[in-house]
């Protein structure tokens, strides 16, 4: 029961981000990791969008699970105008 209330506080923590600036560090695998920035779009009842613009002007949205939020495959920051919020 543990972990549904964790999931329940990510999602809400998550839903009141939308419109906000985030910075995404995602494991993928085998030592690699990447670090984005891009503003939270849209949050639906099992995933989240963060849609990342880079040096290019091209606009790439990616989408995670708030389970991957829950097993650490994805650290997501808010940055406020002051300081930075983890989403744990």
């Amino acid at each position: 029961m543990l972990e549904k209330s964790s999931l329940a506080k990510i999602k809400k923590n998550v839903e009141d981000s939308v419109g906000k600036k985030v910075i995404l560090k995602a494991n993928k695998g085998r030592k690699k990791t990447t670090v984005r920035e891009g503003i939270l779009e849209s949050a639906y009842p099992s995933i989240f969008v963060v849609k990342i613009s880079n040096e290019y002007n091209s606009i790439r949205r990616v989408s995670y699970t708030y389970s991957d939020i829950l097993t650490e495959t994805v650290e997501v920051t808010i940055c406020g105008e002051t300081e930075k919020t983890k989403i744990s």
